[in-house]
C-alpha cells in the first residue's frame, strides 16, 4: 500500500525555491558584467583552444553593452543571496537539520557507491536515507561555494575599501578568478543537480514542492510469503 512521508520541512523548501531563482539571475546578470572585460579562455601565449563567450553569444542573447545594469541587479540579488543563505545556515543549525546534511565519515563511501549506481555498476539498491553521501557532500560544498562567491565578490566589488579581503584571496586579479571558477561551479552543479531530478522522478520533485513523498510500504493483510502486489488491487 502506498503511505504519505513527510520529507522537507516548509523552511528548506522556501530556502531552495529562493535560491535557485536569485542565484540563476545572478548568473545572468554576471555575464553582463563578464562581458566588458571578458579575459578567461583556455590556451597558451597567442593560442586559444577554448574561449568562454564568443561575440556572436553575447549578440544573439542581447548581453553586450549592459555593464551598468547587470551591476545594477547584481548588487541588489547580492543581498537577497547572502540573506537566503545565512538563514538557510541559522535554521539548518537551530532545527538540527545538519546531522542529516553535514558529511561524515561514511559519506565518502556512500557517495562512490552512489555513483556506481548511477552508471548502472551496482545493481543492488542503494539503503533508503534522507540524504545520500553525495548529496551530503554536494549540498555542504554548494553552501561553502556561495560563501565563497559572497567574499570573492565583495573583494572585486570594493578592493580598496576592503583591501584586506583582496588581500587574503591572493590579490585582485586572483579573486576575480576564483569568483569565475565559482559560477562554473554552479552552472555544472545545476545541470548534474536537475539531471538527477529527472533521473528521480516525479515523487522526488513533489517532495521539494509539497514536502511529502509517496512510499510503498508492506500491507499487513498481506499473506506471509507473498509479495504486496500480489493482493493490492493495482489501480
Amino acid at each position: 500500500m502506498k503511505k504519505l512521508v513527510e520529507k522537507h520541512p516548509l523552511a528548506i523548501r522556501w530556502f531552495h525555491w529562493v535560491n535557485f531563482p536569485v542565484l540563476a539571475l545572478m548568473i545572468w546578470s554576471g555575464m553582463w558584467i563578464y562581458w566588458a572585460n571578458d579575459v578567461y579562455r583556455i590556451g597558451w601565449g597567442r593560442t586559444t583552444l577554448f574561449k568562454f563567450f564568443p561575440q556572436s553569444f553575447y549578440e544573439a542573447f542581447h548581453i553586450d553593452h549592459k555593464l551598468a545594469q547587470g551591476m545594477a541587479w547584481h548588487f541588489v540579488l547580492m543581498w537577497v543571496f547572502a540573506l537566503n543563505g545565512l538563514l538557510y545556515v541559522l535554521y539548518t543549525a537551530v532545527s538540527g537539520e545538519w546531522r542529516e546534511l553535514l558529511p561524515n565519515r561514511r559519506s565518502f563511501a556512500s557517495a562512490w557507491q552512489t555513483v556506481l549506481h548511477d552508471l548502472g555498476i551496482r545493481k543492488a539498491p542503494l539503503p533508503k536515507q534522507k540524504f545520500n553521501g553525495a548529496q551530503q557532500i554536494a549540498y555542504t560544498a554548494v553552501v561553502l561555494m556561495g560563501a565563497g562567491s559572497l567574499l570573492t565578490g565583495l573583494a572585486i566589488y570594493k578592493p580598496t575599501q576592503l583591501a584586506w579581503l583582496t588581500t587574503a584571496l591572493g590579490g585582485y586579479e586572483w579573486a576575480r578568478i576564483e569568483h569565475f571558477a565559482l559560477t562554473v561551479g554552479y552552472v555544472l552543479f545545476f545541470l548534474v543537480h536537475i539531471a538527477q531530478v529527472v533521473r528521480a522522478g516525479w515523487n522526488n520533485f513533489r517532495s521539494m514542492v509539497a514536502g511529502f513523498e509517496v512510499v510503498d510500504t508492506p500491507d499487513s493483510t498481506t499473506p506471509a510469503g507473498l509479495p504486496p502486489s500480489a493482493t493490492t488491487d493495482p489501480a
